[in-house]
């Protein structure tokens, strides 16, 4: 007669089977309340009398729960451990369908951690061309929405949605002004600083007023305003939209009969290209200003001649230029900001990945531009 042990919802008793194995006869319920002092006792039995076999007979056992299949996963655990067997017997209807839902074998499997094979050189070289020609396939598709979108907006001046371009106009313009005329202003007196070491040799003071003014309305102004703008509005454009994909409100938009480009992508390039082109002049104003204070306190020239020489070597073509370079550099990154973003896919991290991409490529993009425009003046001029 096998003597059983009660616990808070159920009760056990062990017997010795026919081949020398251990059955273990559970009646009542195995959940929570009894699963604890179950595991407790029949692990310190095994570990007193070890055995070649162990066989669970469930036949009495009327509720099992998730708490009951871990003590079944734990008991199979300790058995196969001690390269024993461990096998259940007399089986219900009702037990058998919960150990089904919860997957009961693929509970007790030992989970492999072996790192996978890492691809050869050629496979990774295939995986980057494949996944740059789908890039590059997604970007053509992306230009020519942003084309369709501006060109309704332009034939439907009301579609567009004039609250969200002020508010951008502001975030994008407004705010970025103090870092703006600061960054400029300390590059304008280091230029300032930095030339006058030189040209004082020579006895050529006043052209630093030339080479300040010059060198920042053509090249540096729009460059330094540009990769600042790059910094703060292309990183928010690009975490914004990403964010709004991740959290599915961009298919919601769609959903609900609304371009999303045309929505999202539109006010930022019209803010953008609006506000940017007049923080370049302020960063003018503001290295000449800079420049102006080395000058003046330094090389002895006076406010008067100072400005008389910048106003004698800048020219509109100058001021135009730099105006127009900074309407470019501010289309390349309101495209750049709101491509990477929607592009993200996944979660957080990929919105983090799409904000620095969006930096990025913004900055390589005002380089590479700067460049081809500088080399075409070159020669057309």
């Amino acid at each position: 007669m096998t003597e059983f042990k009660k616990l808070q919802s159920c009760q056990y008793g062990i017997s010795e089977s026919e081949k020398g194995g251990i059955i273990l006869h559970v009646q009542g319920s195995m959940d929570e309340f009894s699963a604890g002092a179950l595991i407790k006792d029949m692990s310190r039995f095994l570990k007193e009398s070890p055995t070649s076999s162990l066989t669970v007979d469930l036949e009495k056992v009327t509720y099992l729960n998730d708490f009951g299949a871990l003590v079944l996963v734990e008991l199979k655990r300790l058995m196969t451990s001690g390269k024993g067997l461990f096998r259940l017997e007399n089986v219900n209807e009702n037990v058998n369908k919960i150990l089904s839902v919860l997957s009961f074998d693929a509970l007790s499997e030992r989970v492999s951690f072996a790192k996978p094979p890492i691809p050869g050189s050629l496979v990774r070289l295939g995986d980057a061309t494949i996944r740059h020609a789908s890039d590059l396939k997604y970007l053509i598709s992306f230009i020519g929405s942003v084309c369709l979108s501006l060109i309704h907006v332009i034939r439907h001046p009301k579609s567009l949605r004039i609250d969200d371009t002020l508010s951008y106009m502001q975030k994008t313009g407004v705010d970025a002004l103090p870092i703006v005329g600061l960054i400029s202003f300390l590059l304008g007196l280091i230029m300032a600083f930095m030339s006058a070491v030189q040209l004082e040799q020579f006895g050529a003071n006043i052209y630093v007023a030339s080479l300040v003014s010059l060198a920042m309305t053509r090249e540096l102004g729009p460059i330094m305003t540009c990769i600042i703008v790059a910094g703060r509005s292309g990183s928010a454009f690009a975490a914004e939209i990403g964010t709004m994909k991740v959290s599915e409100e961009v298919d919601a938009l769609f959903t609900m009969g609304f371009d999303p480009t045309r929505f999202l992508v539109v006010p930022k390039i019209i803010a953008s290209v609006i506000t940017v082109p007049l923080l370049v002049l302020f960063s003018d104003i503001f290295a000449i200003f800079g420049g102006l204070v080395v000058g003046v306190g330094m090389l002895d020239l006076t406010i008067g001649s100072y400005v008389a020489q910048t106003i004698k070597t800048l020219t509109i073509f100058d001021v135009f230029l730099g105006f127009t370079k900074g309407a470019v550099f501010a289309l390349l990154i309101a495209w750049v900001g709101c491509l990477r973003g929607f592009q993200v896919k996944g979660g957080a991290a990929s919105v983090g990945q799409a904000t620095t991409s969006a930096v990025v490529s913004s900055i390589f993009l005002i380089i590479m531009t700067n460049s081809i425009i500088s080399v075409i003046l070159r020669y057309w001029e």
